[in-house]
């Protein structure tokens, strides 16, 4: 149904065991995204950010409660069909940027095309319009070291849409680069939003890049509640 939720989470909970001791990490976490949607979610360092953050990006499952993507039961899902999942509808964009070091920007984007089975010279074209629209058309035959920071986050961004996928999750997409560059970043995601339709999630610690999202939540104790 074209009203039916992108993200539907109830009662979502997941605890982890360290040193014999039992962490609740998400407590009955409930949450609704709207196709086009883009959040922010923000918290303080052990809040569960990057906890709920993986189990959105099927990284992992949750103990109890129901996820639904797309309307399909994520919590029921064995390691195979999270994996085509993961590599169907959605993208990643990380701190770190995580580019493959001795690999162009080109080959860097084409990298997911692999294992999604692509051939050859499709991946090419769509890698390549793909980083034409980070505005890196000239920068294709370029190694990460050979980029700028914020070059480099675009390149990372370019692989997350070239599955193109119907969920963008950026975990703390500015975390590594200037203001300036910060800035930038922001703009390119907020215009995928805005003129693609994109549905992002985006979880950060930084106010003024939250500021950036249409909706913004904060996550304490394992708690969602909406950003005062």
């Amino acid at each position: 149904m074209a009203d039916e939720p992108l993200i539907e989470i109830r009662a979502l909970h997941k605890d982890y065991g360290l040193d014999g001791v039992r962490i609740q990490a998400l407590r009955g976490i409930d949450l609704s995204v709207g196709r086009g949607e883009f959040i922010a979610i923000m918290g303080p360092s052990g809040s569960g950010k990057s906890t709920l953050m993986h189990i959105l990006g099927c990284l992992d499952l949750a103990d109890t409660g129901t996820y639904l993507l797309r309307g399909r039961d994520v919590s029921r899902m064995n390691g195979d069909e999270l994996a085509a999942l993961r590599n169907r509808e959605i993208g990643f964009v990380f701190q770190n940027f995580n580019l493959l070091p001795r690999t162009s920007a080109l080959e860097n984007v084409e990298t997911p095309l692999i294992y999604a089975g692509v051939d050859r010279q499709e991946r090419h074209r769509r890698a390549r319009e793909a980083l034409q629209r980070m505005e890196l058309g000239d920068r294709l035959r370029h190694l990460p070291n050979q980029l700028s920071g914020g070059q480099q986050q675009r390149v990372a961004i370019a692989r997350a849409l070239v599955t193109r996928p119907s969920l963008l999750l950026a975990d703390e997409p500015t975390g590594n680069v200037d203001t300036n560059t910060s800035a930038e970043i922001m703009s390119v995601l907020a215009s995928l939003n805005r003129d693609a339709g994109l549905t992002i999630v985006l979880i950060t610690h930084e106010p003024e890049v939250a500021a950036q999202a249409r909706r913004r939540l904060f996550l304490r104790d394992g708690r969602l509640e909406a950003h005062p």
